[in-house]
């Protein structure tokens, strides 16, 4: 069949545009693979930045999007002295949609380096709590090792307590029943004053309570403490919150999903 020179010319066009676009999209998604797969390279710091509590002996970080980028096995071999960082709890959800940008590969990563890892949610007051465990649930997916998973509550806007211990309630059972383990609670020490105490007694709680020289003052047991907002550690280049475990390696091992 005889094809007329200028319409040879239009197919050769096409196929020369269509060549290009194939080769741009093959090396941004290459492109795209090197970045998520490198670690990121940050300065390294002396020390952590902070007064670490004694006499505690596993401490954690806990993170989230705002970290950005984390190069997990420089955050696993930082030690000062004989303090080296073990557990991190991450953001993985928030309300009844909202997925954190950073929680995929916060989550992968923290477990290829041998960090024990941990996923929390941050709890709206006044959407249903029982949606909200949907929603975490459906992006979380916990491992034999891992942490429980948490509900981070420090937030009650104009919903009275008994509302907020109401939805609080709707998480934490859909939950555990879930998982088949009871879910962490965390919450500032004045806001569990204010919304909490005398309820949920029987779930382990991660209290933030700052400044404090040697434990948070909180009348009931805790088991975790974020005792700090300001931490500088290796492969993170923005701040990050510190914590401490309250308890020692065996009690610490006892706590994690079987």
């Amino acid at each position: 069949m005889h094809v007329p020179a200028k319409k040879k010319k239009s197919l050769l066009k096409i196929f020369v545009l269509i060549s290009v676009l194939g080769a741009a999209i093959f090396l941004g998604l290459l492109f795209l693979l090197w970045r998520e797969s490198r670690e990121p390279e940050f300065i390294r710091y002396p020390e952590f930045g902070i007064p670490i509590p004694s006499p505690y002996q596993i401490h954690g970080i806990d993170v989230s999007k705002y970290q950005q980028q984390i190069g997990w096995e420089s955050v696993r071999d930082m030690q000062v002295k004989n303090i080296r960082l073990g557990f991190a709890f991450m953001k993985a959800t928030e309300g009844l949609n909202l997925s954190d940008a950073y929680f995929k590969r916060n989550w992968s990563r923290a477990k290829k380096t041998g960090i024990t890892r941990g996923a929390y949610h941050f709890f709206i007051a006044s959407k249903d709590g029982k949606a909200q465990a949907k929603h975490f649930i459906s992006k979380v997916k916990l491992e034999s090792g891992d942490l429980p998973p948490v509900l981070d509550v420090e937030q009650a806007g104009r919903v009275t307590s008994e509302k907020l211990r109401k939805e609080v309630k709707a998480w934490l059972d859909a939950v555990e029943l879930y998982y088949g383990v009871k879910p962490i609670i965390y919450t500032g020490a004045d806001f569990y004053k204010q919304h909490l105490a005398g309820y949920f007694d029987e779930y382990p709680l991660w209290v933030a309570h700052y400044l404090q020289p040697h434990r948070p003052r909180i009348s009931r047991s805790w088991s975790f403490w974020q005792h700090s907002e300001s931490g500088r550690v290796n492969g993170i280049q923005s701040k990050v919150d510190f914590n401490v475990f309250n308890g020692d390696s065996a009690a610490f091992r006892s706590l994690l999903v079987p």
